[in-house]
């Protein structure tokens, strides 16, 4: 009997128990011993579906050490990966995964486990002992998103290809829904960032905040002071209020963090996966199935595209181009979760702002405001949606640049509608495509008031084809 068959049979068994049969029944109708049946209960009972699996007889352990050779190949690794690190000429891995990923393009044989890695660097003292967590537990001010569309999550999660190459692997879900997307990158630049923060308004929706760590690519880096990078600007641009998470503070993006253990096992874990078009082809099916899988308790038997959709989401269109060039600072808000250092201070884009009376271990939330006015930094107790809120600080944001309108055109009546349905809520200069202006712009034309004058009417027309013109070609 083949493998498969095998497993089969015996979870034909553990359905025939569990349904009320009784051994003496299941080994009749298997034509199996009883034993056999109380084998394998007992299997189910202690190790679950997983143990219905035949087990290898392999002996469990191994007199055999690693060649010399390859603890050399693994301190080599090691050595060459921090000093790519270092000198930032590529990604900022070097943990027993990327040093197999390494020795595996190398074709060292035989090639150890990443445990055996973590052994070899730990014995040359070439491993990062492991941070712990200080016994002051810091209570960082959080958001408490209700509805869909209240608050999305994105972070990165590191991957290597079969031949070694390593990925950054983008993840985003919605908080409340648990409606996810993902991409696969080779880098995460600022560029990927906000390739990828565009695929996630296109598909999760714009929601109100969209919270990120604070690695280069979203924050803009740590060298320039009061640095605001390209997707500070994008978020701007299109209306989103950008969420900087906690330093060092994974829990404060827990909901994505949760689900990058589901994207491990549902995609990496199950297959080799050789260049990032597997990955998106398996990640994208994965995706798919999440969506429209009903097994979150918190979602009372809906699945997360239900429950997405009991509010349509407003979404950057899907012809959205990304402008080139340096995004204008627009006006809106971003925000830091942040704690107050022992000396009374907050930490934000690189430069240090003071708190007063601060409290030891202090989470406190900062909000950027950037108006025509210019921009002011606002130190608070609490987050935005809390009922009793303190402001305990407020600065002048330094800039040097000026501080451009966001315009918001008004939503077209019911009897101006699009025929396509497409544009049905407030657009801004982040969803004015080329495409929206062609088919808005004969709404208002063919709208202007009737016995106006000609030559005005002309004009106004006029007006609004170059209005048109010269917006579409800056989308």
């Amino acid at each position: 009997m083949a493998t498969r068959d095998w497993y089969e049979h015996r979870c034909t068994a553990i359905h025939m128990l569990r349904s009320g049969c009784s051994m003496t029944e299941v080994a009749s109708e298997l034509k199996r011993p009883p034993s056999w049946v109380c084998k394998w209960r007992t299997r189910f009972e202690r190790e679950g579906w997983s143990g219905l699996q035949g087990h290898s007889h392999a002996p469990k352990q191994h007199g055999k050490q690693l060649p010399a050779k390859v603890r050399q190949a693994i301190l080599r690794a090691r050595s060459e990966l921090e000093a790519e690190a270092a000198e930032q000429t590529g990604l900022q891995f070097v943990g027993p995964a990327a040093v197999r990923g390494r020795l595996r393009r190398k074709e060292v044989a035989p090639l150890p486990s990443t445990a055996s890695i973590e052994r070899v660097l730990r014995a040359a003292g070439m491993s990062r002992p492991r941070s712990r967590r200080s016994k002051a537990e810091v209570t960082y001010p959080h958001l408490h998103p209700s509805c869909p569309h209240d608050l999305i999550q994105v972070d990165i999660v590191p991957h290597f290809l079969t031949g070694g190459q390593a990925v950054a692997c983008f993840n985003a879900i919605d908080v409340v829904s648990r409606y996810p997307t993902g991409w696969a990158a080779e880098h995460r630049r600022a560029e990927d960032a906000v390739d990828f923060l565009i695929q996630v308004w296109q598909e999760i929706g714009l929601a109100h905040y969209t919270q990120v760590d604070n690695e280069a690519c979203f924050s803009g880096g740590f060298t320039h002071p009061g640095v605001l990078g390209q997707v500070v600007r994008l978020a701007l641009w299109v209306g989103v209020e950008l969420v900087f998470s906690p330093l060092y503070h994974p829990e404060s993006n827990g909901t994505v963090e949760r689900f990058h253990q589901d994207y491990d096992r549902h995609v990496w874990d199950l297959l080799d996966l050789p260049h990032p078009a597997a990955v998106t082809t398996q990640g994208n099916h994965f995706f798919d199935l999440y969506r429209h899988s009903p097994h979150h308790t918190a979602l009372n038997g809906q699945t997360p595209a239900e429950v997405h959709a009991h509010l349509p989401p407003k979404r950057l269109p899907a012809d959205f181009i990304r402008p080139t060039g340096k995004l204008p600072l627009t006006e809106g808000r971003v925000h830091f979760m942040r704690r107050v250092s022992p000396t009374g201070m907050v930490s934000v884009l690189n430069l240090e702002w003071s708190v007063p009376r601060p409290q030891p271990d202090q989470g406190v939330w900062v909000t950027i405001e950037f108006t025509r006015a210019g921009a002011r930094l606002s130190i608070y107790d609490t987050a935005p949606d809390a009922d009793d809120r303190t402001c305990l600080a407020t600065y002048p944001f330094p800039l040097k640049e000026a501080v451009q309108p966001r315009p918001v055109s008004q939503p077209i009546p019911d009897q101006e509608r699009i025929p396509s349905g497409e544009v049905t809520s407030m657009l801004t200069p982040g969803n004015l495509t080329v495409s929206h202006w062609r088919l808005l712009t004969p709404a208002y034309l063919i709208s202007l008031p009737q016995g106006l004058p000609n030559l005005m009417a002309q004009a106004i027309r006029s007006t609004v084809k170059a209005t048109a013109h010269v917006i579409s070609t800056m989308f």
